[in-house]
């Protein structure tokens, strides 16, 4: 069984927020593997409130959440365009599975993906009425929490063998996108794939959300705000051509557009 992933891209001060909150992920049950990358588990008992900013992957999130103020619910997150903050006051707790890009399909096959995109929507708008946020966020126990998740998600797999097969190729390509660094254009990317570019945009479109170019520039980001968040000297020009930008400044512009602050001052 592959262990969740350890990096923490898309989290802006990681390590201020982990002194924080106790923060860990967890895998699903076998059947959701293919689809979901992890669980996400988050609680805290703060004396003073903390704003937690992330800058989104291009993926669905299902989202339990309990704060000091309100009853727990559920949301749908679709992929996050602009940067994500969320205060924490108080004693709280989250319990979030992030669907790997393309991933959620299958569990709600008559909706295309970009009908969530940029947008955080009640549960029931995509599995009708359900209780299930009390079930998986009063359990003390973790292993409970993430029993109660896994018992949500596997019933509501529900895909025929057309939409799977889609969410096979798209998840695939979207992996593409993320791991090889080689893909710098979404119209040599299409050919290498055999399909023309409008067949990967519709393809993206349906399945992950966003389109492919969005995908990429997203990825390219992260990319960034790792290697500035790392404390080490950045070769910005170098590391602006090793990602497939045309010189220095755009990628200063892409960064700077996301979080607001260009590279090396969110380094410091």
């Amino acid at each position: 069984m592959a262990a969740p992933r350890r990096d923490t891209r898309g989290i802006v001060d990681a390590p201020g927020l982990f002194t924080r909150v106790q923060f860990r992920r967890r895998t699903p049950a076998a059947p959701l593997r293919p689809y979901v990358e992890h669980y996400w588990l988050i609680d805290w008992d703060l004396s003073e409130p903390y704003a937690t900013h992330v800058v989104p992957h291009p993926c669905v999130n299902l989202v339990f959440q309990r704060y000091a103020d309100r009853p727990g619910f559920g949301e749908v997150a679709g992929v996050g365009l602009e940067l994500f903050a969320q205060k924490l006051a108080g004693r709280g707790r989250v319990c979030g599975v992030q669907f790997r890009p393309g991933g959620f399909r299958p569990f709600t096959p008559e909706r295309p993906a970009t009908d969530w995109t940029d947008r955080r929507l009640p549960l029931a708008t995509a599995f009708g009425d359900t209780d299930a946020a009390a079930t998986v966020l009063e359990p003390d126990d973790e292993d409970a929490r993430v029993a109660a998740l896994d018992a949500f998600l596997i019933p509501r797999l529900r895909a025929g063998p057309r939409i799977l097969a889609q969410t096979d190729l798209a998840m695939g390509l979207a992996d593409r996108i993320r791991t090889d660094r080689s893909i710098r254009r979404v119209a040599d990317f299409a050919r290498a794939e055999g399909m023309s570019v409008r067949a990967l945009q519709r393809l993206f479109a349906g399945y992950v959300g966003v389109s492919p170019k969005w995908v990429l520039l997203r990825y390219r980001v992260h990319e960034a705000l790792e290697r500035a968040a790392s404390g080490a000297e950045v070769d910005w020009a170098a590391l602006a051509a090793e990602l497939g930008y045309s010189d220095q400044a755009h990628l200063i512009r892409d960064v700077t557009a996301t979080v607001g602050v260009p590279p090396t001052a969110y380094g410091r």
